[in-house]
């Protein structure tokens, strides 16, 4: 009889932007640089969540989980990863010189 020990599990919050590319809405998570896309936000999200999952296992299952998330910015908090705080948020502008 296989003994069936089961892997704890840990809660992650990311963050989640869409936007929309011609008639795709693309989900991305900057933390994690792991992006998805569906044909609507309601279905671009879910999707998104899907991919993280999918790439936190693997990254797990290689052994490099606690590195990735490190080298991402996540923190552990007992049972749950949280990004960085953000102190600031600004969007800036800058002049890029065109090609000639």
């Amino acid at each position: 009889m296989k003994s069936m020990t089961k892997t704890p599990l840990r809660k992650i919050d990311f963050t989640a932007h869409v936007w929309k590319e011609g008639p795709t809405y693309v989900s991305y998570s900057p933390e994690l640089e792991v992006s998805s896309c569906g044909d609507s936000v309601a279905q671009a999200r879910p999707r998104l969540r899907e991919a993280v999952s999918l790439f936190l296992e693997e990254c797990s299952c290689r052994g490099t989980l606690e590195a990735i998330l490190a080298e991402s910015g996540f923190e552990r908090h007992g049972k749950s990863y949280r990004p960085r705080r953000i102190i600031a948020r600004v969007k800036l502008r800058l002049s890029v010189p065109l090609a000639s």
